[in-house]
């Protein structure tokens, strides 16, 4: 059984802007046609990657194995995919609390 089954078949596509070196993990609101967020890690041996895949992880309560970074893995700009929510719920998560 393939991982996204176990979780319901949901997948949750996330276009997103990070800015690493920041006060504090937030969402800082959108920036274009992407959710902004601003992280407290530097952009230094994943450090950042790492945070941005903890903080959603937690706003979303879903396990860290859920969330994959699709794309920009080196960019402010990122794609991100999480396995068991859909991707409306996951930005009224994010952008609700």
């Amino acid at each position: 059984m393939a991982a996204d089954e176990a979780l319901g078949g949901l997948t949750a596509t996330l276009l997103l802007h990070v800015v690493p070196r920041a006060r504090v993990t937030a969402l800082a609101g959108r920036h274009g046609d992407a959710l902004k967020i601003r992280l407290a890690a530097p952009p230094v041996d994943g450090a950042a990657n790492d945070e941005l895949i903890r903080f959603l992880a937690e706003r979303l309560a879903v396990p860290r194995s859920a969330v994959t970074i699709a794309a920009g893995h080196t960019s402010r700009r990122k794609t991100v995919t999480v396995t068991g929510i859909e991707t409306a719920a996951a930005l009224r998560a994010l952008e609700t609390k």
